[in-house]
């Protein structure tokens, strides 16, 4: 049985590290409900541009279709993957790195997939493979949607450019404080949308219906990437304090066990130390 100094040194040791784990449960709480906050006040927009975008983009010609949603044969593969700059966060960031090397080793095998990465822990997995291209982590620094935009313009642009045939975002979608779902979703080129002849659209556009689908598919992008990086920073505040809180439980219950064994081997030495008084004085006496 270990000495009483040890088990002590481990009381020690693990009630502060209980104090660590309960302390950053608490400040991830705070953040979260910011963070909850400001994805759900922005979903009810994201889905309605979507919806109004879809809508439009089902009554237009054929010929009139956007440079985003250029069909080409898929050799390069842009893969922008979110992940946070800290861990201690649960299969957070595991999660996303192993979906990323799953697009890489089986549905896009064969073909030259380069990663954009936001967040730290991304960056850091695949840093040795020369895939990452870009890696834009101190964008939750200041998470704005001008900041987002500009990453999404970026992006954008070498499509356009014919740099990449196709481009996948690979995220955590916040669904509560518990549960965050891997998403990956296509970014471009634009997912076709089938038209609805049910979709009543007696509108009168000013100006025309193309000129609008060309306005609102920028800001569709830019929306869509901003919703997946405020649901990312939400999954992150809530995958941290469930972490935290279950590494405060545990460090919990290793602490009274701890201090079961501590109060046993003193008692031990205890009883030791009064069966040697009593040894020596039947010694004395006899």
């Amino acid at each position: 049985m270990a000495n009483l100094k040890e088990i002590r040194n481990r009381i020690s040791s693990v009630s502060s590290t209980m104090q660590i784990t309960s302390a950053m449960k608490m400040v991830s709480a705070a953040k979260l409900k910011k963070a909850q906050d400001a994805i759900t006040a922005m979903r009810p927009y994201s889905n309605k541009l979507t919806e109004l975008l879809q809508s439009l983009s089902a009554t237009l010609d054929s010929d009139s279709s956007s440079q985003y949603s250029v069909q080409r044969e898929v050799k390069n593969v842009l893969v922008v993957a979110i992940t946070s700059n800290r861990g201690l966060a649960g299969a957070f960031n595991s999660n996303i790195i192993k979906e990323v090397n799953n697009l890489i080793n089986n549905k896009y095998s064969g073909k030259n997939v380069s990663i954009y990465a936001i967040g730290k822990k991304v960056n850091d997995a695949f840093a040795k493979s020369n895939r990452v291209v870009a890696n834009n982590s101190e964008v939750f620094d200041d998470l704005t949607f001008e900041n987002v935009a500009n990453i999404a313009e970026t992006i954008m642009q070498q499509f356009v450019d014919g740099k990449y045939d196709k481009v996948e975002i690979v995220y955590n979608h916040f669904k509560n404080a518990a549960t965050q779902v891997v998403m990956t979703e296509q970014f471009l080129p634009i997912v076709p949308v089938e038209s609805d002849s049910n979709v009543n659209l007696d509108y009168i556009f000013e100006p025309s219906k193309q000129e609008i689908v060309e306005t609102l598919i920028p800001k569709s992008l830019k929306t869509q990437l901003y919703k997946g990086i405020r649901d990312s920073f939400a999954s992150e505040h809530g995958a941290r304090m469930t972490a935290m809180h279950k590494a405060t439980d545990n460090a919990t219950e290793l602490r009274d066990q701890l201090k079961l064994t501590y109060n046993k081997a003193r008692q031990a030495a205890i009883t030791n130390e009064i069966l040697e008084i009593v040894g020596g004085a039947e010694a004395l006496n006899g």
